[in-house]
């Protein structure tokens, strides 16, 4: 008889985590609830309500997990392409897969259309943490925030792209990439404009 492993707390918080990605993923933000990952993960209904104290709960932990990791390796990327090992254009493809390939602009108008808006605080706070760590220097009073701007229109574009690129590309009659182009061109131009060597 095979006796379940008893997780931590963090272990448990992980692993319904992990499902409810994989659900968004698979099937769309409507179906990541409480009774679909804990279906997946094999706990009770009340082991994930201890964790995430509701389905609002759980969505918002998603989010915050997405952003995290998304974060992580757009920091990556950038300190790659500000090092010359790698490229602005890498930075915009993360950015915008993971809210189109990864789901995050699904996730994001769920919850605003849910009217779960405070969901989305994970995320803005990381890409700000991300940005201010990136570049301590435009938080000082009277720095013009270059990268900040870039990176405000970097994510707004991305999430738009998410939501209708494909649509309004097709519609417009002009190539699905452009956005991306465009994306690629500004981030340069700002790391250009604020001194960052090795990026053209």
């Amino acid at each position: 008889m095979s006796v379940k492993k008893r997780l931590t707390p963090e272990e448990s918080r992980a692993q319904a985590l992990a499902a409810a990605r994989e659900l968004l993923l698979e099937a769309g933000p409507q179906a990541v609830t409480l009774k679909a990952v804990s279906g997946r993960v094999g706990r009770t209904h009340a082991n994930l309500l201890h964790h995430f104290g509701s389905a609002a709960g759980l969505q918002k932990a998603l989010a915050g997990h997405l952003a995290k990791a998304v974060c992580e390796t757009i920091g990556d990327a950038v300190r790659a392409a500000r090092a010359g090992i790698g490229s602005p254009r890498e930075v915009v493809d993360l950015t915008f897969d993971v809210f189109d390939k990864e789901g995050g602009g699904a996730l994001a108008s769920w919850m605003l259309a849910s009217g779960n808006e405070d969901a989305l605080d994970p995320i803005v706070e990381t890409i700000h943490q991300l940005v201010d760590d990136l570049n301590p220097e435009e938080t000082l009073p009277g720095t013009q925030p270059v990268l900040h701007e870039n990176t405000l229109t970097l994510v707004l574009l991305a999430l738009g792209d998410a939501l209708m690129g494909e649509r309004l590309a097709g519609s417009l009659g002009v190539r699905r990439e452009v956005a991306r182009e465009q994306a690629e061109a500004m981030l340069i131009a700002g790391f250009m404009k604020a001194g960052v060597e090795g990026v053209d």
